[in-house]
């Protein structure tokens, strides 16, 4: 196994897992810039490929054994995990290294969104503005998101996007349109709560534009798994998924923000991974 380690990754430096895994005689390769983790992944020998950190870096460490037999896992130690915790993989070090030991090796999809990679959630609108809020901030963690998340809500104004999803096309004004290959963004926030990561399929959840007083009642509905139970959420699912908008502006693929266009194409790769999550978790 080979582990790779983005030393920053999260709220806290993750430096004593590091050290921990060193000192049990396992190799860790630690990331230097951006794109750092996929190119050690494609370059490794090993047949496990661990990514120590956030759902940024597994996305790096996912595009560097993309189309290989290498097993992805993950010790996750970032600001959201939205992958991990959807997967059942534990925060705990100790309970997600015996997953990456132990664990059961399930087919994974993923999304592409604009040619990027996903292997968790992508969209536009409030979240991707919050998105790039929060990588601009240079602060990290939980907390940093909710206040950057606090700041752009008093300026926000939704977009009218065009969507295509399988041949079916509507016009709506949105808040936000999310496309999902795992339940969450992170942290437990499920905001495709129906997707199963291993069907072949995208969730999409679109969101009315909503008032502050809602705001509660919302969060309570997506702390808890319920969000497509709310008057202003609109679910869908298929395979190839485009967005149209009057204006380029964010998009974000597993929370890292990008520039995008009008013109947004997403769509889903089959079993595009092989991964390693708890045997006890039978639902991807």
């Amino acid at each position: 196994m080979l582990f790779i380690a983005n030393p920053i990754s999260g709220s806290r430096s993750n430096s004593y897992i590091c050290s921990r895994l060193e000192k049990s005689g396992y190799k860790v390769a630690y990331t230097e810039y951006a794109g750092h983790a996929e190119f050690i992944a494609r370059q490794a020998s090993e047949h496990t490929i661990v990514a120590v950190g956030g759902d940024g870096t597994v996305n790096e460490v996912a595009r560097g054994i993309l189309g290989s037999d290498k097993v992805l896992g993950i010790i996750p130690c970032g600001s959201g995990d939205g992958l991990a915790l959807h997967l059942g993989i534990s925060r705990r070090y100790e309970k997600a290294l015996d997953t990456v030991i132990n664990g059961a090796v399930h087919p994974l999809d993923a999304g592409l969104i604009n040619g990027r990679l996903f292997l968790s959630v992508c969209g536009v609108g409030f979240d991707a503005v919050v998105s790039e809020r929060f990588a601009k901030s240079g602060k990290r963690g939980l907390l940093s998101y909710v206040e950057q998340g606090l700041n752009v809500w008093k300026e926000f104004r939704p977009e009218k996007y065009r969507i295509t999803i399988d041949g079916r096309t509507w016009d709506n004004d949105a808040a936000l349109i999310t496309v999902g290959n795992s339940r969450q963004w992170g942290n437990g926030a499920m905001i495709t709560p129906l997707a199963d990561s291993s069907d072949g399929l995208l969730d999409v959840t679109m969101a009315d534009m909503f008032t502050t007083i809602e705001i509660p009642s919302l969060a309570f509905l997506l702390m808890t798994g319920y969000i497509d139970k709310s008057s202003r959420i609109h679910c869908y699912k298929g395979r190839n998924i485009h967005i149209s908008r009057k204006c380029s502006g964010p998009a974000h693929a597993d929370g890292d923000f990008f520039e995008a266009g009008t013109e947004i194409d997403i769509s889903v790769i089959p079993d595009a991974l092989r991964i390693k999550m708890p045997k006890n978790n039978i639902r991807l």
